[in-house]
């Protein structure tokens, strides 16, 4: 004991906010949205890899994929361009895949 003070109950008390702070920082990195200043580079995949999303038309460049997805969202169809391995694809989901197929080649 010195002057006085407790040191037992000192340090537990202490020990106490120690645990608490540590939890925070623990807790704080296990539920961050993790915000990276870093953008990930892009994965681009083949033809099956893009899960629900099955390929409606195969364009020559991004200009004319562009075109078309506008053009299947005039309509009402839900439509992604994106880069695969063998080049650009409209893709869009199975259930409307007949539809943005006929939207398509109605040129």
């Amino acid at each position: 004991m010195l002057g006085g003070i407790n040191n037992a109950l000192f340090l537990k008390s202490f020990s106490g906010f120690l645990v608490v702070a540590v939890l925070a920082i623990i807790l704080r990195w296990a539920f961050s949205n993790n915000k990276s200043l870093i953008e990930r580079p892009k994965k681009i995949g083949s033809d099956d890899e893009y899960g629900l999303l099955k390929v409606a038309h195969s364009p020559k460049n991004h200009i004319e994929g562009e075109m078309l997805r506008q053009k299947l969202l005039s309509v009402g169809i839900k439509a992604t361009l994106s880069q695969t391995k063998s080049g650009p694809k409209i893709l869009v989901f199975e259930k409307d895949l007949k539809i943005a197929k006929a939207t398509i080649e109605s040129k």
